[in-house]
């Protein structure tokens, strides 16, 4: 049971660790809307296609992008189920949260 553990923490790791370039989530959002090639990605940004291609690669070992290629052209479509895990690991603390903001609320009512 640890060694799952342990694996869905280095997949939550690789995710958040490649999300946190603001790049790269520029990236995903972009490909949230449809698949793209890495010429139609490189477009708003002010960088060469090797280094978008980069980024993509950071966001392909996450397993957040899956990349086909057909020729010359690479196009790039989101995986969104490495999202979903990372959605689910978050509910877990938007429940307490909410459980906590919920008592400080009831308590600031019972003060007044």
């Amino acid at each position: 049971m640890v060694r799952s553990s342990a694996t869905r923490d280095d997949r939550l790791d690789g995710v958040f660790g490649a999300l946190a370039d603001r790049t790269r989530r520029r990236l995903v959002a972009r490909l949230a809307r449809s698949p793209a090639t890495i010429s139609e990605l490189a477009e708003p940004f002010d960088m060469s296609l090797p280094a978008v291609s980069k980024h993509i690669r950071v966001l392909e070992r996450a397993r957040l992008v899956v990349r086909t290629v057909d020729g010359r052209t690479h196009t790039c479509a989101l995986a969104a189920e490495r999202l979903r895990e990372v959605t689910t690991w978050l509910d877990t603390y938007r429940a307490f949260w909410d459980e906590v903001l919920a008592s400080l609320a009831a308590y600031a009512e019972d003060r007044r």
